[in-house]
């Protein structure tokens, strides 16, 4: 899983994941790789087929309690016969988990937990809270008392400690432990719970959803009330194994907190398994404070300062030269009395900063080598010099403007407000179209437990476990409270964050809003769901009704009404009339909602639904999105056979506009083996497209694989992917 690291837009971005992003990793066929397999019968009947049919390939991990299925590792190509058994349900490439975390920044001011816990009396005691991360430095004095034990599916014992004293020394799951649960210098938000953790990372932060899958499967075996992953990958689907595997936990009982990711502010950021519909998915919120910024004379740019984990802050207060020292490859040029900007790639963190530093550099500068952000670790012996990352586009910025024009660099100090953090990931998540995050926490400089200490550290990986403690809190004082009442109280009684303008963030950046203790504890309302998803508009005229649940949970009666939202040129809303509550009553009542699409734009329209009591207000995030040429050109993909007629492959699918080509290549599930191009069309017209595939597929495929659908039109190019099941011939 990876740390997460630290916007709102009308238009939507990118469906599915383009081609690149979903292929970067495609082995070799002799390559050795380990695949995670779903199974329609036990893993155990399925062990012996494999140890019969396919000797040569090795099952690594089985999973029965969240998880049918199994990982299995062998060569590329030996994992494609696993098309031939009819047990096998579908096949996913093993992801890397990375923790959410973010370079750190300028330490100007650290956060405690305290903002979190409130003045609730409540501090999760006998409430067993199960830690799915790097592990925990047990030891530490602040920890002891409430650490119980776990496992370590990295190693496979039952010594959980942080990666300590070798390259690739981790700390992350110690400091998350702490947000929950620290009781000594400093205090958890639950300082009384029960520690369980489950080391699922290994040396760097990093593992596979192999390890997390495990993990989570042995925490829900041991029992756990409350389960935090601050951890995530890039897959914004709701159907990856990990988020399957969260939901089964869910269903068991077993309230489990995600970190959102941290590759904000950009939409469809949020990464598997905060897709989950189930768990309770964490943005991260900012508090008030300060933050450097980068600028260059006659430039209006302004860029924020991210560091690298372990960096020291970036504490200038003069202005700097910049000088281009690639990615270090072919050694850093002399830099004495200057900021060295380094493109990501080649050369380890680190070394990258050795080779500045040597060179006299009093800072480094690296920015990514593909789009958006990134998040990383310095590795090894402290350097003191400062580190930043930045995005491709910021960094070829400053190459171009500060050293080809010889422009020295500022940094200045950015006041911050009690907002959303700019890393924090964006929904909504694709396929389902639903609003995520959920809920928002603290998540920068929030100061914890370390190995040997304590530090100020920042990303959703410290926003989450604010809300698993203050859900073990919430199961102390409620323990007949499901996984799903426990999130209903968290969004019911969120507050939203409001933005300069005076209008609130979208919901796909806060979700319900920031975290109320207090009175998640003691509700006076639960609203369910707690979010209002319509989907993806396909039709001309759509009209659909959510039936929302009313449950008064205060001591007195309420009456609650339903103001129409803002309604707009194509988008109206229907809603109840005024609706009394008693204590304890629920009550069911219509939200309806009608668009005209000849009158809306493409693209997520999002916003609030407002209830008001006799004293309160409550928000209710809504979400749907127009079809459109903006967002996505090809859906509905369909690859089939009908033995009966005929053993040819079929397709069939939607096209939202005439284009000049379109291309189908099929690729194997799991392993991401390329089968070939099943078909090209030239000049393809709008509406249903239906064909017979006649380039050499008939007849010869079965199993689970990704059709990689690419589409040109006027030079530009897009590419959509579709799961695709077919049957292996009787």
């Amino acid at each position: 899983m990876a740390l997460a690291t630290a916007g709102f837009s009308n238009q939507a971005d990118p469906i599915q994941p383009t081609r690149p992003e979903l292929l970067k990793d495609q082995p070799e066929p002799s390559e050795e790789v380990t695949i995670i397999v779903e199974l329609d019968e036990s893993p155990k009947a399925f062990a012996s087929q494999i140890e019969t049919r396919l000797p040569r390939l090795e099952i690594v991990a089985t999973y029965t309690t969240i998880f049918q299925g199994v990982a299995i590792k062998g060569e590329a190509e030996e994992l494609e016969k696993l098309a031939r058994l009819d047990t096998v349900v579908n096949q996913y490439p093993v992801r890397t988990y990375t923790t959410t975390l973010t370079p750190q920044a300028e330490k100007t001011q650290t956060l405690t937990t305290d903002v979190v816990r409130s003045q609730t009396s409540f501090t999760g005691e006998g409430v067993k809270v199960g830690v799915i991360d790097t592990g925990v430095d047990y030891t530490h004095p602040d920890l002891t008392a409430n650490y119980r034990g776990g496992f370590d599916v990295v190693d496979f014992d039952q010594d959980p400690m942080e990666t300590m004293g070798q390259l690739g020394a981790t700390m992350h799951g110690t400091h998350v432990s702490g947000i929950i649960a620290a009781d000594g210098e400093m205090k958890g938000v639950a300082p009384d719970a029960e520690l369980y953790v489950y080391r699922a990372l290994g040396p760097g932060g990093s593992g596979s959803s192999v390890q997390v899958i495990a993990a989570i499967e042995q925490a829900v075996e041991e029992g756990m009330d409350v389960i935090n992953l601050s951890l995530g990958n890039t897959v914004n689907g709701p159907d990856w194994p990990t988020t399957k595997a969260v939901n089964k936990a869910v269903e068991l009982g077993t309230t489990v907190v995600v970190a959102a990711g941290n590759s904000g502010p950009a939409s469809w950021t949020v990464g598997s398994p905060g897709t989950s519909q189930k768990a309770i998915t964490v943005g991260a919120a900012s508090l008030p404070g300060t933050q450097p910024v980068l600028t260059l004379p006659g430039q209006d740019r302004k860029v924020g300062v991210q560091l690298l984990q372990g960096s020291v802050p970036w504490t200038f207060t003069k202005k700097y030269p910049l000088i281009d020292g690639g990615t270090g490859e072919n050694g850093v040029p002399p830099a004495s009395g200057k900021i060295v900007v380094m493109k990501r790639g080649v050369v380890p963190f680190g070394v990258k900063t050795r080779l500045a530093y040597e060179q006299g550099a009093v800072g480094v500068i690296i920015y990514n080598n593909e789009e958006g952000q990134f998040q990383g670790m310095m590795n090894g012996k402290e350097i003191p010099i400062p580190v930043a990352t930045v995005s491709k586009e910021d960094g070829e910025w400053l190459l171009e403007h500060g050293v080809e024009e010889n422009q020295w660099l500022e940094t200045t100090m950015k006041q911050m407000d009690h907002g959303i953090a700019p890393f924090s990931s964006r929904g909504p998540v694709t396929t389902n179209w639903t609003v995520k995050p959920d809920i928002l926490a603290p998540g920068v400089q929030i100061i914890s437990t370390v190995p040997g200490g304590y530090q100020p550290l920042q990303g959703t990986s410290m926003a989450a476990p604010h809300v698993a403690g203050v859900a073990a809190l919430i199961k102390e004082a409620h323990p007949d409270w499901t996984p799903a009442q426990i999130k209903h109280s968290l969004m019911t009684t969120a507050d939203l964050l409001i933005q300069k303008k005076g209008q609130p963030y979208p919901p796909t950046a806060q979700g319900a809003g920031y975290i109320d203790t207090e009175a998640a504890i003691n509700p006076d309302l639960w609203i369910e769901p707690g979010a209002l998803n319509f989907g993806r508009i396909k039709n001309n005229f759509f009209r659909e009704k959510v039936m929302v649940t009313l449950h008064n949970k205060g001591d007195n009666s309420q009456t609650i009404s339903v103001p129409e939202p803002e309604s707009s040129n194509g988008i109206t809303w229907m809603t109840p009339q005024t609706v009394e509550l008693e204590p304890n009553e629920k009550v069911e009542v219509p939200i309806e909602l009608s668009v005209s699409k000849a009158f809306v734009e493409a693209g997520v329209h999002q916003g609030y639904v407002t209830l008001k009591s006799d004293d309160q207000a409550y928000e209710i995030p809504y979400l749907f999105m127009m079809e459109g040429a903006d967002y996505e050109k090809v859906s509905g993909f369909e690859l089939y056979q009908d033995w009966q007629t005929s053993k040819d492959l079929s397709y069939r699918f939607h096209l939202t506009e005439a284009v000049d080509q379109l291309t189908v290549d099929l690729y194997r599930a799991g392993t991401m083996l390329h089968q070939g191009t099943l078909f090209e069309l030239e000049e393809p017209e709008a509406g249903m497209v239906e064909g017979e595939v006649d380039r050499g597929f008939k007849g010869e495929l079965g199993g689970a694989y990704i059709a990689v659908v690419t589409v040109t039109k006027d030079k530009k190019t897009s590419t959509t992917t579709f799961p695709v099941q077919l049957k292996n011939q009787q």
